[in-house]
């Protein structure tokens, strides 16, 4: 049996949504290696040689943009999020107000969701009629990434409500 390694999708999930976080985990580590890299040359372009490659500050904000949503995506169903249970710990032995509180919850994450994905969209819109200064991208390719975590995180949410998961009070605590 396989260590439940923080990150990882809960065994009960299907198939195709673990495949989906290590798709996810493989983007976040492709996109971290790149930046690094990039950053490193440049600084040894930069300190070593007093030349310096003028993409490598817009290469790694992009991709850092994209790495956060995409580990924000990839959390939500992970239950990786911060979450205070205390009340919800309170009502888990009396389950009618404990799954009224569950559907609230699913419906205040879907319309934060959408309040998320509304204006990414926006920005996107706005962001295609200019490209960046020095590699020439679309700037709807920095928005671009809120939209896609809003829909991914909505989805996921929304699943959970109609198959009326219940929430997930496993969250461990680090007292001081």
């Amino acid at each position: 049996m396989k260590p439940n390694l923080p990150g990882a999708v809960p065994p009960d999930r299907p198939a195709g949504m673990q495949r989906l976080q290590a798709l996810a985990h493989t983007a976040m580590a492709a996109c971290l290696g790149v930046m690094a890299l990039a950053v490193f040359v440049n600084v040894v372009l930069r300190y070593g040689f007093g030349s310096g490659i003028a993409a490598s500050e817009e290469l790694s904000r992009l991709l850092f943009v994209w790495m956060v949503f995409i580990g924000a995506a990839a959390a939500y169903p992970a239950g990786e999020h911060m979450a205070f249970t205390s009340l919800a710990g309170l009502l888990v032995r009396r389950p009618l107000a404990f799954a009224v509180l569950t559907a609230a919850v699913r419906v205040l994450v879907i319309g934060a969701s959408a309040m998320l994905a509304w204006g990414a969209w926006l920005q996107v819109v706005v962001g295609l009629g200019s490209h960046s200064v020095v590699l020439g991208y679309s700037a709807a390719l920095l928005p671009l990434p809120a939209l896609l975590c809003a829909l991914a995180i909505g989805a996921v949410a929304l699943v959970e409500l109609v198959q009326r998961k219940p929430l997930d009070l496993g969250h461990g605590a680090e007292v001081e």
